[in-house]
């Protein structure tokens, strides 16, 4: 009989154990939970971290986040209002905010996930096609940086560069979470941010746009080309214009210079030849002898020239002595 009460009171313990497993469930931070009864849900949304209560065995529990959840779109090819056709890639962020709504509309985040890329996808079609590449790329409040740059671009892009914007990109991206979020909340979900991650040409239009900017690069390397070599001309012709200035004004001195020291030269020469004529013929004489020797050339003379006089005074026996030596030695008085 003891037995049998032992086993009893370890069934009921075991029974009572798997009840109160069955009737307290905890929330962690940062999730929620919605009640179930037989798949139908009761009461309000459990938003509270901790341990809480349901019936055990008929009452069941779907745990959601409530912190931020991750939307990243698929890159679309969308057409512009001035018809270029662009690669938009967006993404936003968004929470359940009503966790009964949520799971009665679309269950999981799976099937929210899909409800927004075809909600999020269609409102930002329908903006990109209604905008302006350029209010895509700008923002409202950008202006053209002050200096030179407007002179390196071409007509158009000038254009463009100044063109005035009134929306841009923020007050587009603004509008397509406004209009998103007219259609979220009946799905339990709070759309917080909607942003264009990138926008980018289609494949067709890239290769024109490459090309159309290296045209527009060589033209500019081209300008700064022809400038350079203009100014190198410039430089160059300033620089030989010097240099003859200052080789003419060096030909000048040199001339006077040598002007001067002719003169002196002349001068000393006439001292000398007033000094001893004699001996100045024979020292020019000298130096006539020097200057005419050349082996590529022959000179003919006669026998009784002069140019040779004072060699052939020279091989003599008895060589002419200069007038100064014939002169007789004077006496003393």
């Amino acid at each position: 009989m003891k037995n049998v009460f032992n086993v009893g009171l370890g069934v009921l313990g075991l029974a009572l154990l798997f009840a109160a497993s069955g009737t307290f469930y905890t929330l962690e931070e940062g999730q929620q939970a919605v009640i179930l009864e037989f798949g139908r849900t009761v009461g309000e949304p459990v938003t509270e971290a901790g341990l809480h209560v349901k019936l055990p065995f008929i009452q069941d529990i779907q745990r959601f986040e409530k912190r931020l959840l991750i939307w990243d779109g698929d890159p679309n090819q969308i057409p512009t209002k001035g018809r270029e056709f662009i690669w938009v890639d967006t993404m936003a962020r968004w929470r359940i905010a009503d966790a009964k709504k949520f799971l009665e509309s679309v269950a999981t985040e799976a099937g929210a996930q899909s409800r927004l890329d075809d909600i999020i996808d269609s409102v930002v079609r329908d903006q990109v096609s209604a905008s302006e590449l350029v209010e895509l790329v700008r923002s409202a409040s950008w202006e053209v940086p002050p200096g030179e740059i407007l002179e390196e671009v071409p007509a158009e892009v000038r254009q463009e560069l100044t063109k005035r914007i009134t929306r841009g990109r923020e007050e587009i991206t603004r509008t397509i979470l406004a209009e998103a979020r007219k259609i979220i909340p009946q799905y339990g979900i709070d759309l917080v941010d909607v942003r264009i991650k990138r926008l980018n040409y289609v494949e067709s239009v890239q290769e024109k746009v490459y090309a159309r900017m290296i045209s527009e690069r060589k033209r500019i390397a081209a300008r700064f080309r022809s400038e350079g070599e203009g100014r190198s001309a410039e430089i160059l012709g300033t620089m030989e214009k010097e240099l003859r200035q200052i080789r003419s004004v060096a030909y000048k001195r040199v001339q006077e210079i040598r002007g001067n020291a002719d003169a002196e030269a002349t001068r000393v020469y006439g001292s000398a030849y007033n000094r001893d004529p004699e001996f100045y013929s024979f020292s020019r004489t000298l130096e006539a002898y020097k200057e005419t020797q050349n082996k590529n050339s022959v000179l003919i003379l006669t026998t009784d020239g002069d140019y040779y006089r004072y060699l052939k005074e020279a091989g003599s026996r008895a060589p002419a002595r200069s007038p100064s030596a014939r002169k007789p030695a004077r006496t003393a008085p």
